[in-house]
């Protein structure tokens, strides 16, 4: 989906995770479709570059863009970021309206739960973490998102699950714990979204090469076992999660909702 259309002109996303991977991708795909970016990165200062980068093609595409180097599952910086909305709004005389919001947010603990040594095993601080970050953040923001009026009709939300929330990977536990939490969490939020015209769906993407990928242990096999798996004899990329984030966006995809979508060019099923 390359032309802008009318549908989305001057209509807002907030991408989580805006500086790498799937969220830089969708940012980018947004854009070019005619949206606004808020973005929620959180970046040292060796990685700062690559998100003023981003920030700078947006622009180059003639959008609004507002970036945020803060913690997303920060409660603190999430009421920050979202004062700094309700700033802008009122500052603009222009409401933002949030045509997407993307949970995309892949930070957590890479331990086994069973290990030689306690300290080799993932604890309690690092389960909370993991579970916190990359599923129950989605509600909370959502709660906040709504409650504030940023979301409304039209409105799509969409999280980023994978083929670990139903399969295992060794040391992968507390991130399938937490793409399994996020998946349940998107069917709820569809239920009870569903009467003020918000579709939720949860998206999962390939085996895709992207900085969080690279971190866990044994990612290399990963890679070669979905190039042979994929019917494609490819991995996914970001821009194929991008576009089909894109296409659901629509208004015309309305009936959509409460569902986990396969982009990965059908290689969930294949054994």
């Amino acid at each position: 989906m390359t032309d802008t259309g009318s549908w989305c002109e001057g209509d807002w996303a907030l991408i989580l995770g805006a500086s790498s991977g799937f969220g830089e991708a969708a940012a980018l795909e947004l854009a070019r479709l005619g949206m606004n970016i808020l973005g929620v990165h959180l970046d040292r200062k060796s990685t700062l570059p690559n998100a003023e980068r981003i920030e700078a093609d947006i622009r180059a595409l003639g959008r609004e863009v507002i970036f945020f180097n803060a913690n997303a599952a920060d409660p603190e910086k999430r009421g920050e970021i979202l004062k700094h909305m309700a700033q802008r709004s009122e500052e603009s005389g222009k409401p933002i309206f949030l045509r997407v919001l993307l949970h995309s947010l892949a930070f957590g603990t890479l331990k086994p739960y069973i290990a030689k040594s306690s300290a080799e095993a993932i604890n309690k601080s690092q389960m909370d973490m993991t579970l916190d970050v990359m599923a129950h953040s989605l509600v909370y923001w959502t709660q906040d998102l709504v409650a504030q009026g940023f979301l409304g009709n039209g409105s799509r939300i969409f999280s980023m699950t994978s083929a670990g929330g139903a399969r295992v990977w060794k040391s992968y536990g507390a991130v399938s714990a937490a793409k399994s939490a996020l998946e349940s969490h998107t069917r709820q939020l569809a239920l009870e979204l569903a009467p003020l015209g918000i579709t939720v769906n949860s998206l999962m993407a390939g085996v895709t090469d992207t900085p969080a990928l690279r971190k866990i242990p044994g990612s290399s096999e990963m890679i070669e076992l979905a190039q042979r798996k994929n019917p494609s004899n490819r991995l996914t990329t970001t821009q194929d999660v991008a576009e089909a984030l894109g296409l659901l966006s629509h208004p015309k995809a309305h009936w959509i909702t409460g569902n986990v979508i396969c982009v990965d060019g059908g290689e969930f099923i294949v054994d």
